[in-house]
């Protein structure tokens, strides 16, 4: 989940080489190349499993642990990039009980091997580090750690990293390319508090008479920025659904508030089982914990803050009163579990993948709930928060994603291209498809594409390509010329068809406009042609 601004009320987020030409024509720097760049360095090795042992010393805002990191050779590899953010003291790398000599540069610590390691081995090395990590003034938006107080006095910690990067805080392969395929945390807090983290409680062990170390597992392939921890004075209560196991964790004094809001779970489930198939993590559970800041799509421990209240903040994103008929944080931050945790973009320029279908995935349970009518009108409502001043994908190679738009001009390119299909039963068939042939997958824009157009049997790239890679919509534009009315699209994409759905006088009626000026039948005005701007998210130009 990304910022949210506010306006009026409240509005929601109004290989090498690629990077070194950006890095020349977009003055990005060096350290911008070496986080977002995939070189032999990162790309010769695939992480299989991080062990990871921090120690939270909260009233001191320090951390100190180890990485355990299982890897497997790809290619030669004489040198590794790993990372951890510069203010982080690296206290020493083992690898076969010696330590290895290693560089600093900006957030990347290139290692060096002895001897370099051989392509089909399989390697582990330790990585101690220590320090205060960065302080998040506004998370999640602004990552970092979050130390604060619940109501009680009683310490409450946390952290939320998405964008900014897991190395933050611990050393890692910071890459969305690259998730291990299981992971351990193992926290160790103060002992008069609990400590939360992804996957399943295994066992928690007292270390001495101050601390208790919690442990967790993580059975499934997991993005680095969703690797956290959560650290207060929880209280755990559970239920089930079908065979998942659904925990939350809510301050202690919380119970009673989360008891009665987190019922909409079971609903969602509902919606979600039958749009996008199973939960895709149900061996790791499926958590809400609350934490000290909005919420975090949080793999099998999503971040939870919106006070349990409906909408966002008790506030409705669309404006049209639908949108406080349910609890934002909930479904938003849920719907992230099959996009963006299960099906997860390999760079973040194609960040949209994570959050126009997460953000569509809001209209898909209204409409499970309260019906298409109502789905339609908060899609619609949501348009007031696009800017359409940037393209939706950003930059590769440098750890840049697109505009904000990629949440509800994303929702309403999906919505847009539905109404394309025109067949709800082939278009629900199609969502469910995608989400479970790409489950635990890591993909592209490219691959997205080719599947949507595969499985509809028709061009819908030019139409992805207007709304991804070009600021503007497409602009369907008429023009009267004597007593007749002609039609094209204005369009940046090439080969840009697309059917509409308009309204002449009363009566509905699907145009196929193209890039060429074609011929209304009938004799009409330009006032009685309406566009059905509540299934095509489109400009309208009237030209005289």
């Amino acid at each position: 989940m990304k910022k949210i601004t506010l306006l009026f009320c409240l509005f929601l987020f109004s290989t090498t080489l690629q990077a070194q030409i950006l890095h020349q024509h977009k003055n990005y720097t060096k350290a911008d190349t070496l986080r977002g760049s995939l070189r032999p360095e990162r790309s010769n090795f695939d992480v299989l499993k991080y062990n990871l042992s921090v120690k939270v010393i909260p009233d001191k805002k320090y951390i100190e642990g180890v990485n355990s990191i299982t890897f497997k050779v790809l290619d030669k590899l004489p040198v590794m990039q790993l990372d951890l953010f510069e203010n982080m003291k690296i206290d020493s790398i083992i690898f076969q009980g010696k330590k290895l000599t290693y560089r600093r540069e900006f957030n990347a610590v290139f290692i060096n091997f002895e001897n370099p390691l051989q392509k089909k081995q399989q390697k582990k090395l330790d990585f101690y580090y220590s320090g205060k990590p960065v302080i998040a003034k506004n998370p999640p938006w602004d990552g970092g750690f979050i130390f604060t107080k619940d109501k009680n006095g009683k310490d409450w910690v946390s952290v939320a990293v998405q964008g900014t990067g897991a190395s933050l805080w611990y050393p890692n392969k910071d890459h969305q390319s690259d998730e291990p395929e299981e992971t351990e945390i193992h926290i160790s807090a103060p002992s008069n508090l609990m400590a939360v983290s992804n996957g399943r409680l295994i066992d928690k062990k007292i270390i001495d008479e101050k601390f208790t170390q919690w442990n967790w597992k993580v059975k499934n392939p997991i993005n680095n920025y969703n690797i956290i921890l959560n650290i207060g004075d929880y209280i755990h209560f559970s239920e089930t659904y079908n065979d998942l196991d659904l925990n939350y964790y809510v301050l202690s004094y919380n119970k009673e508030k989360a008891k009665k809001q987190f019922e909409q779970v079971q609903p969602m489930m509902d919606c979600f089982y039958e749009k996008f198939g199973a939960y895709p993590f149900a061996e790791d559970s499926y958590k809400l914990v609350e934490t000290p800041f909005l919420g975090m799509e949080h793999q099998s421990a999503v971040a939870y803050g919106n006070y349990y209240k409906n909408g966002y903040l008790g506030n409705d994103l669309s404006g049209t009163g639908v949108g406080l008929k349910w609890d934002f944080i909930i479904i938003h931050e849920s719907a992230h579990e099959w996009f963006g945790n299960s099906i997860t973009a390999s760079d973040i320029a194609d960040m949209w993948i994570h959050e126009s279908f997460t953000s569509y995935a809001e209209s898909v349970f209204v409409e499970c709930e309260w019906g298409k009518k109502e789905a339609l009108t908060y899609l619609k409502g949501l348009q007031r928060t696009v800017s359409n001043d940037a393209p939706i994908i950003g930059d590769y190679g440098v750890n840049k994603e697109g505009s904000g738009d990629m949440y509800y001009k994303g929702a309403n390119m999906l919505n847009t291209i539905r109404s394309v299909i025109n067949d709800d039963k082939k278009w629900w068939s199609l969502l469910k498809d995608f989400s479970l042939s790409f489950k635990h997958k890591i993909t592209n824009t490219a691959e997205v594409v080719s599947f949507f157009d595969t499985r509809t049997e028709e061009n819908l790239t030019p139409i992805f390509n207007q709304y991804l890679r070009y600021a503007k919509l497409p602009a369907i534009e008429f023009k009267a010329e004597g007593k007749s009315i002609f039609y094209r699209w204005n369009v940046d994409a090439k080969n840009f068809e697309m059917p509409i759905d308009v309204f002449i006088v009363e009566e509905k009626q699907r145009l196929y406009p193209t890039s060429e000026w074609k011929k209304l039948k009938g004799k009409i005005e330009l006032s009685n042609i309406n566009i059905d701007d509540r299934n095509f998210y489109v400009n309208t130009k009237k030209l005289r």
